[in-house]
């Protein structure tokens, strides 16, 4: 892949760490994956090794795979197999931590909390973007008050913390890990406090300071305030089965990704800046087949329409029919 000299420049100045906020940044005006093998792309990292590229994932695959993406063209430009762990179950969050380490979750349990465990892989960044196998680090995962369903994780940009939010249709919590993972023994994530919404999805800014939490039909963005999460206000998404977000490695926006082949990722202004258009306290934009969550977080209360109920109907057929096929 032939990368853009002035993204090339921008990594080597700031040491791979950031990008300069005047400089654009590939994808943050949305792209679609094109890729025929990422069928289901269920969670959304950008790298900060190679800026304008964005890790995802298959929900389920044939193997333990990641793939990376070019921002700009929409391209696979690298597809990374994981070494070193198990078969995975239901990958459904991938984020990148601080030193860039990968972290991928492997947390999804569609038969509503069943599994006595989950898991969390965690691995090198690659320096080179090309096919290749890299062997990763398997933590398993329990929480403190019994299993569940999640589909939503973020690392602590500066601490490196893990933490999870449960999916549950009349909001979850979010589930902090301990300081640092261990892989000798099982690593208890504690609930600290509630998370409005039916997750599927969330990111924390590069700064630490912002999460943002979607679902199919709206999200949330909070305070992050050391982990006790204030609630800003809304982010509107794209309607349908809507299962990662991430934000550009300089925060200026929130990319919104979707399940399927040829799936598109949407890219609106970061939430909490100022009120912008989409992601105020007080406002939400619905362009482009995007809606905002109501008051209460849960997207019961949407008012988008016919459209959106249509939608929301598709969906939840959409997971039970993947439900009772697994």
């Amino acid at each position: 892949m032939r990368r853009p000299f002035a993204l090339i420049a921008a990594t080597l100045l700031t040491g791979a760490l950031a990008v300069p906020a005047a400089l654009a940044v590939d994808g943050d005006e949305g792209f679609t994956i094109k890729d025929p093998r990422i069928t289901e792309s269920s969670g959304l990292a950008a790298s900060r090794l190679h800026p304008g590229v964005y890790w995802t994932h298959n929900d389920q695959d044939e193997g333990p795979y990641l793939y990376a993406v070019d921002g700009g063209t929409g391209e696979t430009v690298a597809r990374v197999a994981l070494s070193g762990v198990g078969t995975p179950r239901d990958v459904e969050a991938i984020a990148v931590g601080p030193g860039n380490r990968i972290l991928v979750g492997d947390i999804g349990d569609n038969l509503g909390g069943t599994w006595p465990h989950v898991w969390i892989y965690e691995l090198p960044e690659p320096t080179e973007l090309k096919d290749q196998t890299v062997r990763a680090t398997q933590y398993v995962v329990k929480y403190e008050d019994g299993a569940r369903d999640a589909e939503s994780m973020v690392v602590h940009p500066k601490t490196g913390r893990v933490y999870i939010i449960d999916k549950n249709e009349d909001g979850g919590h979010l589930y902090e890990g301990p300081a640092k993972l261990s892989a000798s023994g099982t690593n208890v994530f504690r609930p600290t406090v509630p998370v409005d919404l039916w997750a599927t999805d969330a990111a924390l800014s590069p700064d630490g300071e912002r999460l943002a939490v979607r679902g199919y039909l709206g999200g949330i963005w909070y305070d992050w305030n050391g982990g006790e999460i204030r609630r800003g206000g809304r982010i509107s998404v794209p309607l349908g089965q809507g299962e990662s977000a991430t934000y550009t490695i300089d925060g200026r926006k929130l990319l919104l990704g979707m399940e399927g082949v040829g799936s598109p990722v949407e890219a609106e202004d970061a939430p909490g800046d100022g009120g912008e258009p989409g992601a105020g306290a007080e406002g939400g934009k619905s362009g482009s087949g995007g809606a905002a969550a109501d008051d209460d977080g849960t997207g019961g209360d949407i008012k988008v329409g016919a459209a959106a109920a249509a939608a929301l109907l598709c969906v939840l057929l959409f997971r039970l029919l993947r439900r009772r096929n697994r």
